[in-house]
């Protein structure tokens, strides 16, 4: 069973719906028959790297919010992201643009080390503040998960991967998902949002008993409130 996950490294809720689809999958009784791939996605592709700032200010300036309400925000999802086992220092997360780490876990998804990768890179964003449009830093990244480093400085010094990454938004765009994370399973059945354990797993048994049982149901489609 193939579900394919379209994130983006700077999105709190990818990294929570992460968590969380993984708890179902530790319940799910077919695991082992689980393909999981990584998709590329941008919240904001024109978005320039700054390290001056913080996040933020960065969100009171993007959304239109004042800077108390966007900490606010970040407070409460610290805490969502806490109760998930994660550590968010959102004071040290460095404002930066995501489409070279995307690059770089399409290479490591040729590895098959698409998640490693995607974990590695929520971590370095979340929790420990490094800034991901960095070379040194992704290279450094990637040799924490076994990449070849004269591969991944290959990579980064060229366009490589770039179309992949552009075509995994492009395939959010014509499924007309607008927000990440977005799960698709069997190319089927869709959920969006970092949902709740039980909803991913009720969604994992549909899609394996609907596949075997070979009876054509109505996609599923679960949206976060």
């Amino acid at each position: 069973m193939l579900v394919e996950i379209w994130s983006d490294i700077m999105c709190p809720w990818c990294y929570i719906g992460k968590r969380r689809f993984e708890a179902a999958l530790s319940e799910f009784e077919h695991q082992d028959e689980v393909q999981i791939v990584w998709k590329s996605y941008q919240l904001n592709p024109s978005l320039k790297t700054d390290t001056s700032i913080s996040i933020s200010q960065y969100l009171a300036n993007a959304k239109g919010w004042s800077l108390e309400y966007a900490q606010e925000m970040g407070e409460q999802v610290s805490k969502l992201a806490s109760a998930e086992g994660l550590v968010y220092n959102m004071s040290k997360i460095v404002v930066a643009n995501t489409f070279d780490a995307h690059r770089l876990i399409q290479l490591a998804k040729d590895k098959a080390k698409g998640d490693e990768a995607e974990e590695r890179l929520f971590r370095a964003y979340f929790t420990e503040g490094i800034n991901i449009a960095d070379h040194h830093q992704l290279k450094m990244l990637a040799e924490d998960i076994g990449l070849e480093s004269t591969a991944v400085a290959k990579m980064l010094e060229s366009n490589d991967y770039a179309r992949a990454v552009k075509m995994d938004i492009y395939e959010a765009q014509q499924m007309q998902s607008r927000s990440v994370p977005f799960f698709l399973i069997d190319n089927k059945y869709g959920a969006s949002g970092a949902q709740p354990v039980k909803l991913f797993l009720q969604l994992l048994n549909k899609a394996w008993n609907d596949s075997n049982n070979k009876n054509p149901l109505k996609n599923l489609s679960f949206h976060k409130n």
